[in-house]
């Protein structure tokens, strides 16, 4: 039996990390990708040093990459396509500017759209499937958080509307977190941990997510046992979209 192949995003952060050592743990081959240079300890078969914003914004850059990550794949086919990568720029309507949104959009939504645009027949090839991580603001959010949480309701959005696009060639799902414990969210808190602990306190479970709840979770979507499910934002917020905050 031949290995399976992910391309995974962002794979440098915190949940990125946990992607990869869980695909790789899987028997997955990894091919990883992130803006900065491959860390020393990133354990994965393959690593491209890619820049999602040129990869949207440049045609040629694009055209490179998507040849790039094709060389890497056997029999030329992709199993799993994990996009992972985002970026946060806090603001409201006072101070977001176009560029804040522009590239916003381009890292988490444009990006995706076009590697799985780029990666489709490799895709189709290895009856494959695709993986957004989008987040709980898509659906629940907070203030100066609107580029951000616009950009992961209309990957909530692409990921239905691709499903019914792609019917049984490709499946699209995505994963929603709540707040992961990763370095990215405690360095918010760095200068108040108390309200870290508020926040961890504030999920009916008591705790913040682990990365690793996340890798688990897109490993059994990606499984072949989980071949019906398409078209799905799957929450994992510990329970705290269900509860009602109200302090009367």
């Amino acid at each position: 039996m031949s290995t399976k192949t992910a391309l995974i995003t962002g794979a440098t952060g915190g949940i990125g990390r946990a992607l990869v050592d869980g695909f790789t743990g899987a028997g997955y081959a990894v091919i990883a990708t992130d803006r900065v240079a491959k860390p020393e300890l990133l354990d994965c078969q393959s690593y491209i040093q890619l820049d999602l914003g040129q990869f949207v914004g440049e045609e040629a850059y694009s055209s490179q990459v998507i040849t790039t990550i094709k060389s890497m794949l056997p029999w030329s086919k992709l199993d799993v396509l994990v996009n992972n990568a985002a970026i946060q720029i806090l603001g409201g309507i006072d101070s977001l500017s176009r560029d804040d949104w522009q590239t916003t959009l381009n890292v988490n939504l444009l990006a995706p759209f076009f590697l799985i645009q780029g990666l489709i027949q490799e895709l189709q090839n290895g009856q494959g499937g695709v993986i957004n991580i989008g987040s709980i603001h898509a659906r629940l959010t907070k203030k100066n958080f609107v580029a951000y949480a616009s950009s992961k309701a209309a990957l909530a959005g692409m990921t239905r509307a691709l499903a019914i696009d792609l019917g049984s060639r490709v499946r699209v799902n995505t994963i929603e977190p709540a707040a992961i414990e990763t370095d990215m969210l405690q360095a918010g808190f760095i200068h108040d941990p108390e309200r870290y602990l508020q926040l961890a306190e504030c999920h009916p479970q008591h705790r913040i997510g682990q990365p690793s709840e996340v890798a688990q979770l897109a490993l059994a979507i990606a499984s072949d046992g989980m071949s019906f499910l398409n078209g799905t934002c799957v929450c994992l917020d510990g329970g705290i979209s269900s509860k009602l905050f109200d302090p009367l």
